[in-house]
């Protein structure tokens, strides 16, 4: 198994997701890969770290989720692998659930989103962030 990190969904990938809609909850999975410094990409001096960065956009997504009818399910700093083997561990675990893929899409093609997400480009080195439904 291959895993990339990745910043960004696609519109095919988005579009995938929404193809797969039945209508009812999803959660995101996203396992993250934090930059040492925050990078921001219109050039701006900054003495945040890359996991400051991302609270900021962290929190203000958390908000938007609440307003939406969502919640933040879980999240976590990687202590440890048990299980499997990667060349390198993501540095947090986060689960977000959604009232809907739709839901989920709308949000991140929001402008407010957009300018959160200015704080997740600058924090982030990569992520994978995963759709997934509840067994229980």
């Amino acid at each position: 198994m291959r895993c990339i990190n990745k910043m960004s969904s696609t519109d095919e990938t988005i579009g995938e997701l929404l193809q797969n809609d039945d209508g009812g909850p999803v959660c995101m999975v996203n396992l993250l890969k934090f930059k040492e410094k925050a990078i921001y990409e219109d050039g701006r001096e900054t003495s945040l770290t890359g996991p400051e960065a991302y609270q900021i956009y962290g929190e203000g997504v958390a908000k938007m989720i609440d307003t939406i009818g969502g919640k933040i399910v879980f999240s976590s700093v990687v202590s440890g692998l048990v299980v499997g083997e990667v060349e390198e561990l993501w540095d947090a675990v986060a689960i977000a659930e959604y009232p809907s893929r739709q839901s989920f899409a709308d949000m991140i093609a929001s402008a407010q989103w957009s300018e959160l997400a200015i704080h997740r480009t600058a924090g982030l080195a990569g992520q994978l962030n995963i759709s997934s439904k509840r067994l229980i």
